[in-house]
């Protein structure tokens, strides 16, 4: 791991115009992106935002609440803008990395673009928050969205290890409500899958509020975890995001 704990580049391209940094939904980490670094090198070097409690970090508490994980998060990140950067946040991922976006654009310099996925833009907390759900319950919502092997929930053994954080990040997510800030001075990208159960193609219109260059929407075949794997449509959207030039023929993919 390089850079320090808070972020994975793995075998990259140290020398590479472009740092994406990537924020990876509930109980995710680096693993995730690594498809991405692959479909995006040599010109931009995928960085893996690794938080608390998962992988590397793995005996490490978890942060429950934004404003306690923002403070260390963008301290770390802000170490590392020594050259233009933009952002990927999927999921639980999409708010944490928004917010850290209008830290850094305070801190350091703004990014040259937000790219939003699989979650609503920002507003009041859940109004049914699932981290209060008893186990079972909590792990039969984390099945229905996909993206979890089947055979880590069938493992008690593992599942001891991967629930605390997990659940930790639902809480993240779901008592986060939209801190006081202004836009983000960049274009925001946002991308949906067609089937996610989570969000609507509709509600990812509202990330538009969010930044103050150009909006864009992309939808695209799948469920929650339509990233998974860096499909090739997906990344020609980020490739043009990253270009300036995602907003040309938004719509479904």
């Amino acid at each position: 791991m390089a850079y320090g704990s808070w972020v994975n580049v793995g075998p990259g391209v140290p020398d590479a115009p472009l740092r994406l940094f990537c924020f990876p939904h509930a109980g995710g980490g680096a693993g995730f992106f690594r498809p991405w670094r692959l479909a995006l090198q040599p010109d931009v070097e995928v960085c893996a935002v690794v938080l608390p409690g998962r992988e590397g970090r793995l005996r490490e508490t978890p942060y429950v609440r934004m404003t306690h994980l923002l403070g260390p998060l963008t301290e770390a990140l802000a170490d590392h803008i020594d050259r233009p950067y933009a952002i990927l946040g999927h999921s639980t991922g999409a708010a944490v990395g928004f917010e850290a976006a209008r830290r850094l654009s305070v801190l350091a310099s703004a990014p040259r673009c937000l790219v939003v996925s699989g979650r609503r833009a920002p507003g009041p907390p859940e109004a049914v928050p699932r981290y209060l759900l008893p186990d079972e319950q909590f792990l039969d919502q984390v099945a229905a969205l996909g993206g979890t092997p089947p055979e880590l929930l069938a493992r008690p053994d593992l599942l001891d290890l991967f629930l605390p954080s997990l659940r930790a990040d639902f809480e993240l997510n779901e008592t986060y409500a939209q801190l006081p800030g202004d836009p983000l001075p960049c274009p925001v990208v946002a991308m949906a899958g067609e089937d996610d159960p989570e969000v609507s193609a509709e509600q990812m219109v509202a990330w538009r509020r969010f930044g103050t260059g150009p909006f864009a929407l992309h939808v695209f075949p799948g469920d929650h975890f339509f990233l998974s794997g860096a499909p090739a449509a997906a990344v020609r959207v980020v490739r043009a995001a990253l270009a300036g030039t995602a907003v040309a023929g938004a719509g479904r993919v």
